[in-house]
């Protein structure tokens, strides 16, 4: 795997990561009636999520030019 692959599954990996924190934080608040707070983790979340996904796509096209192309 490409150097360039690895590094964008490692960033998705830590945004997927970030991303679950903040909505076990999310049920917390929503469980407790905090709806503001819970509002604002779920929100915090979908934007690693966002990251994420683009890091993966990344790695994808990272793959074709390297393995793609012969």
């Amino acid at each position: 795997m490409s150097k360039k692959a690895a590094e964008h599954h490692k960033n998705a990996s830590e945004h997927l990561t970030h991303a679950a924190r903040h909505h076990a934080e999310a049920a917390k608040h929503h469980d407790a009636g905090q709806h503001e707070k819970a509002a604002h983790h779920a929100h915090t979340a979908r934007g690693y999520v966002i990251h994420a996904r683009k890091h993966a796509e990344d790695a994808v096209m990272a793959h074709t030019e390297e393995h793609g192309k012969k």
